[in-house]
């Protein structure tokens, strides 16, 4: 090919990628493209999830590479997306499930290790094929998994994990199967750590590498490969957007009954009932335990949650997003809380203030200025539990919140609220730092 024509071949992939991002700018307020009823708010904040989407695209067209992965964030505050958990950092690597891989890590001596550690072999990346078909059978798979509860770790924190098609003969350590026995072959790995105690908590070092591939490189980029990556960013935006838009809209029902049957799957200043982690509602983490509702509230209305867990989970969290899934600004207000930072009342039983002023009381939930929104609740087993846990929600006056607490709720000064934002601060800008 001339330089001509390869010049002539990028600037046509450029204009390609541009109509791509245009057909998902147009899911920011089309009703057709199942868009958040429109407010000033939403939309602003629209425009900022597709810029994040666009974000993250670029880095994944031209840096996943299933030869020579690495652990990058999935999910970070300029990329929030999928009703993220503001508890966890979202770690993904491209891989061939064909190949094998080892993963190395090593939890931080002296600090906190996280609360909870999960490595999951998925077959596509969610969302990436903009269709809920990817929702059925065989669409998404994830091939195998390895959490905290069961990983070998060595004296001082280290460990190893091998990915691989089938676990070689005599190994015994840490393994995550990449194809599943259909024949399914995993396409990425997909890592979440869970944090409990923000303040003393760190993230583990990890690192990933295609056996046999030390001291290789990976070709120069050509203008056809270039070409092919940036027609990838627009069709990783557009399908990305489509997808959750549908998913929300169609399958959450986020936004009024779409399958006629007079509920919906997300129920408003509700709660659904808990359930084990499924591909039909979306997948997620497949350890965890969800329940799902969304919050419509005046500027006088509160929400009451109760929360009982039978078997005590690994994890627990709760937390707000807003309508485009994206987690509400857990930096600078209280708007998720975990199970260590939630305040447990005498009998046991955790409950929950969401509102939009703060009524000086444990467990309150800011909603951070959204008057609408997405509640998730997260109980995570390493093991189905043997009863689910449960969820009651009731709605209130913000006036009247200490009529429905407990005679012995204490009162949180403005100085501990400052505490808990001073926490969250330090601990996301040490979580996400770029240094």
């Amino acid at each position: 090919m001339s330089a001509e024509s390869e010049q002539q071949a990028l600037h046509a992939a450029w204009t390609d990628m541009i109509a791509a991002l245009g057909r998902a700018r147009d899911a920011v307020d089309s009703p057709d493209l199942h868009a958040p009823p429109v407010t000033s708010l939403g939309v602003a904040e629209g425009y900022r999830y597709l810029m994040g989407f666009a974000f993250s695209a670029i880095e994944r067209a031209f840096f996943e590479d299933p030869h020579f992965p690495y652990f990058r964030r999935a999910i970070q505050p300029i990329d929030k997306a999928t009703i993220d958990n503001a508890d966890a950092l979202y770690l993904s690597a491209a891989i061939d499930g064909a190949c094998s891989y080892v993963i190395r890590g090593s939890m931080a001596a002296g600090p906190k290790a996280p609360q909870y550690l999960i490595f999951e072999t998925h077959t596509v990346y969610a969302g990436d094929t903009g269709s809920l078909a990817e929702l059925g059978p065989g669409g998404r798979v994830v091939t195998g998994m390895q959490d905290s509860t069961t990983l070998l770790v060595d004296a001082d924190g280290r460990f190893e994990i091998l990915l691989a098609p089938q676990r070689p003969a005599g190994h015994i350590g840490n393994f995550i199967v990449t194809t599943s026995k259909a024949g399914d072959t995993a396409g990425y790995v997909v890592a979440r750590v869970l944090f409990h105690d923000w303040e003393h908590e760190v993230s583990p070092d990890l690192h990933i590498a295609q056996i046999d591939s030390d001291a290789t490189h990976p070709a120069p980029l050509t203008p056809s490969s270039t070409a092919a990556r940036i027609r990838r960013i627009g069709d990783l935006v557009e399908n990305q957007m489509k997808f959750w838009n549908e998913f929300y809209d169609v399958v959450l029902e986020a936004h009024g009954d779409k399958n006629g049957d007079g509920i919906t799957f997300m129920p408003r200043n509700e709660l659904n009932a808990p359930m084990p982690a499924n591909l039909a509602t979306g997948g997620g983490q497949c350890t965890n335990v969800y329940s799902g509702g969304t919050y419509d509230l005046g500027p006088d209305d509160a929400l009451l949650i109760e929360l009982s867990a039978p078997v005590k989970p690994a994890y627990l969290g709760f937390h707000l997003s807003n309508l485009w899934g994206e987690s509400l600004d857990y930096a600078n207000h209280v708007c998720s809380l975990n199970g260590f930072q939630t305040e447990p009342d005498l009998d046991g039983h955790l409950r929950y203030i969401v509102t939009g002023l703060d009524p000086g009381v444990p467990n309150w939930l800011d909603t951070a200025g959204h008057s609408q929104g997405f509640l998730t609740v997260r109980w995570t087993y390493a093991e189905p539990p043997a009863e689910l846990p449960t969820a009651t929600v009731t709605l209130i006056s913000r006036d009247e919140v200490r009529k429905h607490l407990p005679e012995t709720t204490r009162t949180v000064s403005a100085a501990e609220r400052r505490e808990q934002i001073r926490i969250r601060q330090q601990h996301v800008q040490r979580r996400y730092r770029q240094y």
